[in-house]
């Protein structure tokens, strides 16, 4: 355990945003399920709906530092290359 006052406020700071970036990824993976749920079910609406959702997840997590740029990228062109694919 830390001695010095600001070692000990960074554990706490660090514990906080741990717990936020747990939440965020998370929901950006609960997101994306719903879509590739969606595409195993065959349901094209649904699909659409849920890919436009978990694009908005992935953008948020990327805003917040939670997600690189290019990693956000990647899983949303991912997503959008699977409902493409049931569309065609």
């Amino acid at each position: 355990m830390a001695n010095i006052k600001s070692a000990k406020k960074r554990i706490k700071v660090i514990q906080t945003k741990t717990l936020r970036n747990r939440i965020i990824k998370s929901k950006v993976k609960t997101a994306m399920k719903k879509v590739v749920l969606a595409v195993e079910n065959g349901n094209l609406e649904d699909a659409k709906i849920a890919l436009s959702k978990a694009a908005a997840e992935i953008d948020k997590a990327a805003s917040k530092g939670v997600f690189h740029k290019n990693t956000a990228a990647r899983k949303k062109a991912s997503l959008a290359k699977l409902v493409n694919k049931m569309g065609a």
